[in-house]
């Protein structure tokens, strides 16, 4: 089977062209059928017209020998001797045949048994005559160019050219129940004639119908496919999930319904697509939520096992030495006891650093936001380092001296200013300087902690505030550090709604936060509240 011939449009789709187009089949489809009415019509006239013009007038000619056989011809023949009297019987008697045989086009002629002409339509026809005479006698010259249609006992009704008249002619002949002889005939060449015009006639009009008709019926089909052509356009561009595209076409009929249910559709299928795109985009987000949330715990419980792990296992060690009875002298006892007191502090240090930052990560811990003075909280923090800064002989500069308000949650504040102040000390170095900074901003107050020592890699920065992460896993341990310190200040920050962070120098490492100064909306400021 032959495929119907496409192409590959610019937009990718399958389209047909020539005559597989809607447009082109409806018009060639109604061309064809102009074309083969037409043609029907001139084949029909070539081979049937003349055959039922033939039977029409073999009824005619029937018909007509009938009326000829009842006409009365006893005053013909009683005024035989008369002439003129002759003439008008005849003429009065045959006026109705005449009328007909006039508009039938018909030719007769009417012979008595002694082969005496008594009447004949046209009055001088003298080749009918002879006609009629060699019929009766025998003597026809033409029998072998006829053809017989119709015999009855009474008649016959044939066709034969007339080598004569040099014209084919239908003929009824035979003879009355008186014995009287009957020749009746019209000629057949006018219904031949009549064919081949009406033929050429037909072909001519039909040529400038097909023109016209064709001009219209593309005009017509190109009007009712257009709307067609625009919904394929349209369901074309929806199997590539474009939904923009509408009907917009009027036909005025199903199409326009059709069309407005794929406006519809398209609408529907534009809301659907976006509300599964949506929830598709949410489920991701949920998925890759869940899968955080896993490898967090995980990573949480291994972490927390690792750091307990060591502890656990001191106190486990050193109880079962005391309870072994290993050391007997009071100092050993005492040093197992003292480990094993250290390492329970680190635990109980961990878990509540743990449950501190589970409150602050989930929200239950909200910051209760007031106004104080930040120089004077930060000077009760160096107090309470002040042994630890003796121990590791760090210069502490510090020159606040006036006072600084700023509103934040004072305890949060200070634990986020331990924090700094905790890391630096147990990472100063060199020059072993601790510097504690502030910066008055536009409606905010930046804290920075700076301590002399080597620079933390770059590529461990962003690390820094994730729980138990550690630079230097050894160093840390060696003094406690748990990794969770600066995810509290990150807690911290985020819950309070201002920025952290830390900076590498080429002596040292700084690390800052900033609070507001002044509370939005308020510009009458409250008195600040003293810090205990």
């Amino acid at each position: 089977m032959k495929k119907k011939e496409s192409k590959i449009n610019a937009e990718g789709y399958s389209t047909l062209r020539g005559f597989h187009t809607l447009k082109n089949q409806i018009t060639i489809t109604f061309i064809s059928l102009l074309l083969l009415s037409i043609l029907s019509i001139i084949m029909i006239n070539r081979f049937f017209l003349e055959r039922y013009y033939i039977s029409r007038k073999t009824d005619v000619l029937i018909e007509t020998m009938l009326m000829l056989y009842h006409m009365d011809y006893s005053d013909v023949i009683s005024y035989e001797e008369d002439e003129d009297k002759e003439d008008e019987v005849r003429n009065d008697f045959s006026n109705p045949i005449r009328q007909g045989s006039s508009r039938q086009n018909l030719n007769w002629v009417i012979m008595d048994p002694d082969g005496e002409v008594q009447m004949c339509y046209p009055g001088n026809d003298t080749l009918l005559k002879s006609k009629i005479f060699g019929y009766a006698y025998g003597v026809d010259l033409d029998r072998d160019n006829s053809s017989v249609i119709k015999r009855e006992k009474s008649y016959v009704v044939q066709t034969v050219h007339d080598r004569f008249a040099k014209m084919k002619y239908l003929e009824c002949w035979g003879q009355f129940p008186n014995s009287w002889y009957f020749l009746i005939r019209t000629p057949l060449e006018s219904i031949q004639e009549s064919v081949s015009i009406s033929n050429t006639f037909y072909m001519i009009v039909g040529g400038f119908i097909i023109a016209i008709s064709g001009v219209m019926i593309w005009l017509v089909t190109k009007k009712i496919t257009k709307p067609i052509s625009e919904l394929t356009l349209q369901s074309q561009k929806m199997s590539d999930l474009d939904f923009d595209v509408h009907y917009t076409s009027h036909a005025g009929n199903e199409i326009d319904v059709l069309g407005e249910c794929f406006n519809h559709m398209s609408d529907e299928l534009k809301k659907t697509i976006s509300e599964l795109k949506s929830a598709n985009l949410q489920l991701t987000r949920d998925i890759a939520d869940r899968i955080k949330i896993d490898e967090m715990r995980r990573e949480f419980l291994d972490n927390v096992s690792h750091e307990l792990k060591t502890p656990i296992a001191l106190i486990h060690g050193y109880a079962e030495g005391l309870l072994e009875g290993i050391s007997e002298d009071p100092e050993s006892r005492e040093f197992y006891c003292r480990v094993i007191m250290e390492e329970s502090e680190k635990m109980d240090k961990l878990v509540k650093s743990l449950l501190s930052l589970n409150r602050l990560e989930y929200g239950n811990d909200v910051p209760v936001m007031e106004r104080f003075d930040l120089t004077e909280l930060i000077q009760g923090v160096i107090a309470n380092m002040e042994i630890m800064i003796s121990q590791k002989e760090v210069s502490l500069k510090w020159d606040g001296e006036k006072p600084v308000y700023v509103w934040a949650d004072a305890f949060k504040v200070q634990e986020v200013l331990t924090n700094y102040m905790s890391n630096a000390l147990h990472h100063v170095e060199g020059e072993k300087r601790i510097e504690i900074r502030l910066q008055e901003q536009e409606n905010r107050v930046k804290v920075s902690v700076f301590n002399t020592g080597q620079p933390i890699p770059e590529e461990a920065l962003p690390n820094l505030w994730t729980k138990f992460y550690r630079v230097d896993q050894a160093r840390t341990r060696h003094y406690g550090g748990s990794g969770i310190g600066l995810s509290i200040v990150k807690a911290i920050m985020e819950g309070m709604q201002q920025e952290y962070g830390v900076v590498n120098h080429e002596d040292g490492v700084e690390f800052w936060f900033t609070l507001d100064s002044k509370s939005s909306g308020n510009n009458q400021e409250p008195a600040p509240v003293p810090l205990s």
